[in-house]
């Protein structure tokens, strides 16, 4: 039987390829939007593309495999897929979903940045499907932007695939009147799709004067970007966004001068969130979209900019547990409670986004992930958040809004009078001694490793803290049953 640790390892190999030559080489399936599948939490669903392949196609689709280092087993990794297990609503739910007063046909949009810069980029994201954009922000003022101006960091002897990101990039280079006709000509084209103009002032004539024109563009709404974190002069995006007041005064300014919805972004780069974002419900905001990006500081030389190096702004995957945080710390604010959330940080799955959903958002918002791997990534959110509620029962996304805030409780109210210990699985074990190292040096001493190069666990020491299962790279160590702690 091949263990699913394979299945992810060799899934994470593959290269997720631009016109995929194992597919091409496949006969009669597509083994490379399977693999896709996998990759993006869809594993209930990926056989449904290699269902009628022979030994002889997926052969010949790992041959055909263009990994730098040695093909991906195509063959042992989609023969493991359980074909019984393999199905897909006939009548899947819809995602329709309402926030701030738009009908959008699923909660995915593009977040405001570089994955949404031109007519052409945003119409071809329609087309694969993305309910909506925010589109990069406009401003008034002169952009100049630098060379290079992303940087990443990768999971240990990777590339490709990264666990960060951070860019030094700032707003649209484009003049105001080109952006805005842009997003005139995207809502004619595609009426059902949403089109929000994202926007940056540096005065209140000029917040006023770009609200007006982002409606009379004829978009659906407007969001007010006080969080960018790496503009070039002061007083603009993450200064503003730190200024409850300010926060207030612009957003005021706004909402009195146009009719159609205001959405303020908020920044991380501040102890608590609900501030500044009370500050923009005060000022009439209908949405609250967070979180931007997360200052932060890296030193590779290949990241210099004629030498020097500057703070920007970090985002993927890792910002998730920080953006979760900021959204729980909102939707549990009494006063919050009267707008409504847009999430964004670190989406990549349908899981993550179902995560933001069910911690208060009815909208989320992509960035990283489509830099990564391209805009194709919106049929595995949607196939596998419409698979989840076929799954669950679920009718309505609005149902799986805000339902995981009971289960979020503050340090004193979890349980500390019980204990759930680790369990050994000899026959995943490879014996490499993992689990005994770290218990060793960053736990509680709680593992015996013996002769034969077996882990055994010391009941009289271990605590429970799950340092091992962590760091287990087999998944040879689970769970047992929740026990009452020993006196």
């Amino acid at each position: 039987m091949v263990s699913r640790y394979f299945v992810e390892e060799e899934v994470a190999r593959c290269l997720l390829c631009h016109n995929a030559p194992c597919s091409r080489a496949c006969g009669t399936g597509d083994p490379a939007r399977a693999l896709r599948a996998l990759r993006f939490g869809n594993k209930s669903l990926a056989c449904q593309w290699v269902k009628d392949c022979s030994e002889t196609d997926l052969e010949a689709a790992e041959r055909a495999c263009v990994h730098y280092d040695r093909p991906v087993r195509i063959r042992e990794v989609l023969r493991s897929l359980d074909q019984t297990a393999c199905e897909f609503p006939a009548s899947p739910p819809s995602l329709a979903i309402d926030y701030c007063g738009m009908s959008c046909e699923n909660p995915f949009f593009l977040a405001s940045s570089a994955v949404c810069t031109n007519y052409e980029m945003v119409a071809r994201a329609f087309e694969a499907g993305w309910a909506g954009v925010f589109y990069k922000t406009i401003c008034l003022s002169e952009i100049r932007e630098v060379s290079p101006r992303f940087d990443v960091m990768h999971r240990v002897g990777s590339r490709g695939d990264f666990s960060a990101f951070r860019n030094m990039e700032q707003l649209s280079e484009n003049p105001a009147e080109m952006d805005f006709e842009i997003l005139g000509r995207l809502k004619r084209d595609y009426p059902s799709k949403r089109v929000v103009a994202s926007i940056m002032g540096t005065t209140e004539e000029e917040w006023i004067e770009l609200g007006k024109m982002a409606e009379a563009a004829g978009v659906d709404a407007v969001e007010l970007n006080f969080s960018c974190p790496q503009m070039r002069l002061t007083g603009l995006g993450s200064d503003v966004g730190q200024n409850p007041e300010l926060v207030t005064f612009y957003t005021t300014y706004v909402k009195r001068n146009v009719s159609i919805p205001v959405i303020a972004k908020m920044t991380p780069n501040i102890t608590m969130i609900s501030r500044p974002a009370m500050g923009a419900f005060f000022g009439g905001a209908d949405g609250i979209s967070a979180i931007n990006t997360i200052k932060s500081l890296t030193m590779d030389e290949r990241a210099e900019v004629s030498g020097r190096r500057t703070v920007s702004g970090l985002s993927g995957r890792a910002v998730k547990p920080i953006a979760l945080r900021y959204i729980l710390e909102m939707s549990k604010n009494d006063v919050l409670k009267k707008v409504q959330l847009s999430g964004i940080g670190g989406i990549e799955t349908w899981n993550d986004a179902l995560e933001f959903i069910q911690l208060g958002c009815r909208n989320v918002q992509v960035c990283t992930a489509v830099m990564q791997y391209g805009y194709r990534i919106i049929d595995d959110l949607v196939l596998g958040l419409q698979s989840y509620m076929s799954r669950r029962g679920v009718e309505s996304l609005s149902e799986l809004v805000g339902e995981e805030l009971v289960n979020c409780v503050t340090p004193s109210e979890v349980d500390r009078d019980t204990v759930v210990y680790p369990v050994f699985n000899s026959d995943r074990c490879v014996g490499c001694g993992r689990c005994y190292v770290s218990c060793s040096d960053g736990g509680h001493q709680a593992i015996r490793f013996d002769d034969n190069r077996q882990p055994h666990l010391i009941g009289t020491k271990c605590v429970g803290c799950h340092l091992c299962r962590l760091v287990c790279p087999s998944g040879a160590i689970g769970v047992s049953k929740r026990v009452a702690k020993r006196d």
